[in-house]
């Protein structure tokens, strides 16, 4: 490591995840995409049917999924207690400010995304951190509701299925 590089962030742990999506009531979804092709929009579709109040955040919508969508996070009714990053990794540190700035309490780097200067800013503001996890896996894997495919199939059983 060179001098000029950021140390790793440690990764949340399971225990970690699971009292933060257990503490949070809102959550932010910064980079939302009205496009149900999108992961963001699937996210979104599972997250909205949650007790969660979910904010949707993207200056390129007036709505999402019924939505009213947020141009900022500066926007929002109240301070967000996860804001949920949908943003290229470069654009992180900025997510990571304005979520300082409006007094989140967590930053979730969506499945693929990492930027550990980013996440160090967080951390030294007192934001907790979660990074390349998806939310809405890690929600049904703690709620029991995690299909093999990622779906969410209602139904929780340890019984396997006979085939036809």
């Amino acid at each position: 490591m060179t001098i000029t590089e950021t140390p790793k962030v440690p990764d949340a742990t399971p225990g970690e995840r699971l009292r933060i999506l257990r503490e949070a009531r809102s959550i932010a979804l910064v980079g939302v995409s009205a496009n149900p092709l999108r992961p963001s929009n699937f996210v979104a579709t599972y997250l909205v049917r949650t007790p969660y109040r979910v904010y949707p955040v993207n200056p390129a919508y007036e709505e999402v999924l019924g939505l009213r969508c947020y141009p900022s996070l500066r926007e929002l009714p109240e301070p967000p207690d996860i804001v949920d990053c949908f943003r290229r990794p470069e654009d992180l540190p900025q997510v990571v400010e304005e979520a300082i700035q409006v007094g989140a309490k967590v930053v979730w780097f969506q499945l693929g995304l990492r930027n550990d200067e980013a996440a160090r800013r967080a951390l030294d503001a007192g934001l907790r951190v979660v990074q390349d996890r998806c939310l809405k896996i890690e929600h049904a894997r703690f709620s029991g509701r995690l299909h093999l495919a990622g779906f969410d199939t209602g139904v929780i059983s340890s019984r396997r299925r006979r085939a036809v």
